[in-house]
């Protein structure tokens, strides 16, 4: 694809993009595939993943207690426990604020590693990791940040969030619907949204302004950035997945250069 090209122009040292269309066959891609990455809040996508396939397999339930007082599964994933940012302490009483919170996906993975007798790292390689031959990949750290991969591990992956392999169909679909509609917060780097939708784990594009995917994604887009420069997005509209990764930190230079490159893969995939 010709609009993947345009990462060689990116202010950047090292850039790696791929376009995986819904049947899981490979649009395009650029950059060296097996460079590794860390993907910073690109690793919620797989952490959320190895939740929902926990709850399939009877580990918990969404409604199952975890986190803060109040909190369940469904309220960390939805970032709507009322954790702080970085801080396991409660800010607001749980389902009432859209408070993005890397210590909420913290204590999601302590809940899976208690409810299932398993440490989270080693049942994520079983459950999600091995299985979708991602086997670059590595959590090294905060299960919120902390994933180390590359793009072949990760088209793969993209190819899953469209066409299920390891979930049913219809718990993907929930997951990526709105969960607690209506709630405002702070859309890290791009500020305050009215609403700031997110689902089961995905930052649901819906209407935001500004946003880092592009003004021609649908409002069903739902995927996620990291801080480290990296992001996937699906759009079941377009009928594809975006993954692009890159090794300078997410600044202004970022959100210039992501929606017009995410416009130009949208307008390439319809011809």
């Amino acid at each position: 694809m010709e609009s993947l090209e345009v990462i060689g122009q990116w202010p950047v040292d090292n850039a790696a993009a791929a376009v995986v269309r819904a049947d899981g066959t490979l649009a395009g891609k650029a950059g060296d595939e097996q460079r590794q990455y860390p993907l910073a809040s690109v690793s919620k996508l797989l952490t959320a993943y190895t939740a929902h396939i926990a709850i399939e397999e009877g580990v918990v339930e969404l409604d199952t207690p975890a986190g803060p007082e109040g909190s369940t599964i469904r309220h960390l994933l939805a970032h709507t426990s009322g954790l702080a940012f970085n801080e396991h302490r409660q800010m607001a009483a749980a389902g009432t604020r859209r408070l993005y919170s890397n210590a909420g996906f913290e204590e999601l993975a302590d809940a899976l590693a208690e409810h299932s007798g398993i440490p989270f790292a080693e049942y994520q390689a079983e459950a999600l990791f091995e299985p979708l031959g991602m086997g670059a990949t590595k959590l090294e750290g905060s299960p919120a940040a902390g994933i180390v991969s590359c793009l072949r591990d990760l088209i793969p992956f993209a190819a899953e969030l469209q066409r299920p392999t390891l979930l049913a169909p219809g718990t993907l679909a929930a997951a990526t619907e709105v969960a607690f509609p209506g709630l405002t917060g702070v859309l890290p780097g791009f500020g305050h949204q009215k609403p700031n939708d997110w689902g089961l784990g995905f930052e649901i594009r819906d209407h935001k302004s500004p946003h880092w995917t592009g003004a021609g994604s649908s409002p069903r887009t739902f995927g996620h950035f990291g801080q480290s420069g990296t992001f996937l997005w699906v759009d079941p509209d377009a009928g594809a997945a975006c993954i692009a990764l890159t090794d300078r930190a997410f600044g202004p230079w970022a959100a210039e250069v992501w929606p017009p490159f995410t416009d130009g893969v949208l307008a390439e995939l319809k011809g």
